[in-house]
């Protein structure tokens, strides 16, 4: 079976790494997959193992998720957009594909709905037109108006033929974020949760005794980072270390390096989820992705879920975890030093919860209902 993944990561890049998992476990089943990515290249997510073909890229103003940018900073025009959907729809004619899974959309990306549509409307075109999935995580950014989600599903009805939630219901539904309808239940699959296989321990134990503090592979995080700067110079006696992510990531480090602090700096790194094997406390916003590492590691951790301008997403997602030994939350706008090495505390004396709980087979189960969606149509 030929396999189609279309995802945009726009701040961070939690989108792209759940893309790679999928198509990687299409390729186990021995599907032929390309994955279609139109955010910014991810130096940090190995990626050589899989075709993906890489579009103009594009990145949000900040939290703005309507003002997009080009890697020269630039606002994206007509011509620039134009670029991405012939990419895509060529793309499209030519893999020929019998499933093609959009990553998010009609969930989000609405700024980039000229593009999908197109790629949808190309693929209905086709002489043998394959399945359509939508690709979800276990919860989203709530409409913030109720069109938003009439248009969802509208388009849902007219190109869909069903939706991959990525969540256990018994842990979280999606009408915890997003209003189900009638049409839209009927359609809808949960997989459990999207992870790849637990990294195990570190080859050389990095990071044991550690306060490892990140923020994902976005340039994001900086508030989180001097507060944690801060707070290593209270606790002299712990080494702290900070991995910071993003394309700036060296240019944000100098700049980070002007508060004076123990704690060691370095861009965020591929082995990320090894070390969480070893270090004595996780500090870190709530993405998708992290709170999966973090689970199957088993790790103390203190979650800062990333709430700037309209965000709920993470916040909705810690609510989930706190429940759960070792797992503190903070709001950003109560982080202090003091807080954070309070929380720290706490997270690190708790009962070490246990990984045999949860499900985090979801790519494996999502790949057997695409097969039997797309055996159900010859």
């Amino acid at each position: 079976m030929k396999v189609m993944i279309v995802v945009t990561h726009l701040l961070g890049t939690g989108h792209l790494s759940r893309a790679l998992t999928l198509g990687r476990a299409f390729q186990a089943a021995g599907d032929r997959v390309q994955i279609v990515s139109g955010g910014f290249p991810a130096p940090q997510l190995a990626t050589g193992d899989i075709d993906l073909l890489q579009l103009p890229a594009l990145r949000s103003d900040g939290v703005n998720f309507t003002q997009l940018l080009t890697p020269g900073g630039a606002l994206a025009g007509e011509r620039y957009y134009h670029q991405r959907q012939s990419a895509m729809c060529q793309a499209l004619q030519h893999l020929q594909p019998d499933l093609l899974i959009s990553e998010l959309y009609p969930f989000g990306r609405r700024s980039l709905r000229h593009e999908f549509r197109a790629l949808l409307r190309a693929a209905k075109a086709l002489p043998k037109p394959p399945k359509i999935l939508a690709s979800i995580r276990d919860i989203l950014a709530p409409p913030s108006k109720p069109e938003k989600a009439v248009k969802a599903d509208a388009v849902i009805a007219e190109f869909y033929d069903a939706v991959l939630v990525h969540s256990d219901p018994k842990a979280t539904r999606l009408e915890l974020s997003w209003p189900v309808s009638d049409l839209l239940a009927a359609k809808l699959h949960y997989t459990g949760f999207v992870a790849p296989a637990a990294a195990g321990p570190h080859p050389a134990a990095e990071g044991s005794g550690e306060i490892l503090v990140s923020a994902g592979g976005g340039s994001v995080g900086d508030e989180i980072y001097q507060t944690a700067l801060q707070a290593a110079r209270l606790m002299p006696d712990t080494p702290w270390r900070l991995l910071v992510g993003g394309s700036d990531a060296k240019a944000r480090i100098e700049k980070l390096s002007q508060t004076p602090s123990p704690a060691k700096m370095e861009p965020a790194r591929p082995d990320f989820r090894q070390m969480l094997t070893h270090v004595a406390a996780s500090v870190s916003m709530c993405g998708y992705n992290t709170a999966l590492d973090l689970l199957q590691a088993e790790t103390p951790s203190v979650l800062i879920p990333f709430d700037a301008g309209k965000e709920v997403e993470q916040s909705l997602r810690a609510q989930s975890l706190t429940p759960l030994a070792g797992f503190e939350a903070l709001r950003t706008a109560e982080l202090t030093p003091e807080r954070l090495i309070a929380a720290v505390g706490k997270a690190r004396c708790a009962p070490r919860r246990s990984a045999d709980q949860f499900q985090f087979d979801g790519a494996r189960r999502a790949v057997e209902i695409a097969h039997d969606l797309v055996k159900a149509q010859v």
